[in-house]
């Protein structure tokens, strides 16, 4: 992924909408695993069913062939039994591949799904923060796709308590009745425990993610943070968010605890009484032995699917809040509309009384093939051009206009802005992969065209220095280079676009003087020469860049206060010297 930032979306797309609700991504997921989820379902109902029958055979086979003595009715009871196992260890085995494929199907169209809405050049409106949105993409994602086991498993345990509840009928009503009236009364119990859980569930996923949040953008700006002496302020702040998770997950541990200790116990009380009851029944010769024996393995059986059907509410809490924070990236709207159809003819750049950010009625033109200046006395004012110039901003949040080609930007093809108009921000990324993968960023380009680009921007030394070359491995964000390396080979991919509208913000605050000025030159000569048009605007401060371009305009309270060459400035505007000449 490259940092460099087009003005415009470069693709026009009919989309369907995505969710917006936690409901509705659970009910899509549903929808579109259905034919495995039934089938799953039908089949863990089928394995449930037969070991509910398993208690009934073997009781079956001590009243028919262990009480009569018979032989044959033993052999048949037996191959009976051992059909019983392989059909319910068969019916689980592929119906968990089944379900386990689904899953991890859900899980994957999420990742896919999320990651392309973060993506988007057109922007998606969230407050979540990047290390937020890993988790959202990642553990979120998978956690959302587990309804569909959820469904499955709720099915057969149904299937189990009903077989069971039938069973123990046959054999006496009240022991049946013990179970039909006793489940739901106390699943309904149950259920007034189950909003403590889903409160501490909600309350620990939030924690847990912005503590990856933060651990994420913290390990990415390790080296800034050393840089100003700040790693004792962030890691006590990490600390403290830590501990604040932990309390969570300790609240849910202890919610879980309670809930599922009382479930345990009352279903197993209930399967006490049931046996107990039956024994009483078997003394008075009301059933028989073969009849006690099943009572009592439905007894013990029935404990593990009223277990799993009590343990539905935190489960459901879990896989609700991961819906309900994926739904607030994929229900997030765009941050820029879908693009227009013109075309701008030349490559001239106009920005009309523009307020945005701290941009006060900022007016000015660059003219196709004009090396433009732009000295920002306030650092705010650089970052909002910047950002205004980039395209990820909509046109609702700022007033005045910005023109390609004497065209609003919001009416460009959005692959013609993204081809004509290239932002390379200030602080830049660079991704996993080689150098030469870096430069490039997923375009074909001959080895010639990547020697012109480096020499421009002084990255051939991070080439030479390397026994690799332009394949020398880079680790992900570039961490694997110093600061001015990364510089370099950010600023080298943003050239190797060759856009004929080149935006750069502070390009070479991270390298030497000398480095600096063989940047200047190699830009000015790359860019800027008979035989190109190209229009390239310098957002910095830089006295060896200025001092290539054409034209200089010096912004101050967000507007344009002065402007000429670097030469005229320095020598006529003290305030310029002292911002520029430090």
């Amino acid at each position: 992924m490259t940092d460099s930032v087009p003005l415009r979306h470069a693709r026009t797309v009919v989309e369907e909408p995505s969710p917006a609700t936690g409901s509705a991504i659970l009910r899509r997921t549903v929808r579109r695993h259905r034919t495995r989820l039934i089938v799953s379902s039908l089949l863990f109902g089928v394995h449930q069913l037969c070991e509910t029958m398993v208690p009934v055979a073997i009781g079956l086979i001590v009243s028919r062939a262990i009480d009569t003595g018979d032989v044959t009715a033993m052999i048949v009871s037996l191959v009976g039994l051992a059909a019983l196992f392989v059909t319910l260890s068969y019916a689980w085995r592929i119906g968990a591949r089944i379900i386990v494929v689904a899953i991890e199907r859900e899980a994957h169209l999420v990742r896919v799904e999320v990651a392309g809405r973060v993506l988007d050049p057109r922007g998606v409106r969230t407050e979540l923060s990047a290390g937020e949105l890993l988790t959202v993409s990642t553990s979120d994602a998978e956690k959302e796709s587990w309804i569909l086991d959820l469904i499955a498993r709720v099915f057969a345990s149904a299937v189990a308590v009903v077989a069971s509840a039938v069973a123990l009928l046959i054999i006496d009503v009240p022991l049946g009745l013990a179970v039909v009236i006793g489940t739901p009364v106390i699943l309904i119990a149950l259920q007034r425990l189950a909003p403590l859980v889903t409160r501490a569930a909600t309350a620990q996923q939030a924690r847990i993610a912005g503590v990856s949040g933060m651990a994420t953008d913290l390990v990415s700006g390790v080296r800034p943070l050393r840089g100003i002496g700040a790693e004792n302020a962030a890691t006590e702040r990490s600390v403290t968010s830590s501990r604040t998770a932990l309390a969570a997950t300790l609240k849910l541990a202890r919610a879980n605890n309670v809930y599922q200790g009382l479930s345990a116990t009352v279903n197993a009380l209930l399967a006490v009484g049931i046996a107990g009851t039956a024994g009483w029944f078997a003394l008075q010769g009301r059933i028989s032995v073969g009849e006690l024996i099943t009572v009592i393995g439905l007894a013990q059986f029935v404990i593990e699917p009223l277990t799993g059907l009590a343990r539905i509410p935190g489960v459901v809490a879990m896989v609700r809040g991961s819906a309900d924070r994926l739904a607030l990236v994929l229900g997030a709207e765009h941050v820029l509309p879908q693009s227009e159809s013109a075309v701008p003819a030349a490559t001239d750049l106009g920005v009309d009384s523009v307020r945005f950010r701290s941009l006060d009625g900022l007016t000015f033109r660059a003219e196709p093939g004009e090396m433009l200046g732009v000295v920002a006395y306030r650092p705010q004012d650089g970052e909002a051009l910047a950002a205004l110039l980039s395209g990820q901003i909509s046109d609702a949040d700022y007033t005045g206009s910005v023109r390609v080609g004497g065209i609003p930007a919001g009416e460009i093809d959005l692959r013609r802005a993204r081809e004509t108009v290239l932002v390379e921000p200030h602080l830049t990324d660079l991704f996993a992969g080689t150098v030469r993968s870096n430069v490039t960023a997923g375009r074909e380009r001959p080895d010639a065209e990547l020697d012109r680009v480096l020499q421009a921007s002084a990255a051939t030394d991070v080439v030479e220095l390397h026994d690799a070359g332009l394949d020398h491995a880079v680790t992900d964000r570039g961490a694997s280079l110093s600061g001015g390396q990364r510089q370099r080979v950010a600023l080298a991919r943003a050239l190797s676009v060759d856009a004929p509208v080149l935006v750069l913000h502070d390009p070479t605050t991270a390298v030497d003087a000398v480095t600096e000025h063989a940047i200047a030159r190699g830009i000015a000569e790359l860019r800027h020469t008979e035989r190109t048009s190209q229009t390239t605007i310098l957002i910095t401060t830089s006295p060896a860049l200025l001092s290539v371009t054409h034209r200089v305009l010096v912004v101050d309270d967000g507007r344009v206060v002065a402007e000429g060459t670097h030469h005229d400035l320095a020598s006529s505007d003290a305030q310029y010297k002292d911002a520029v000449l430090r």
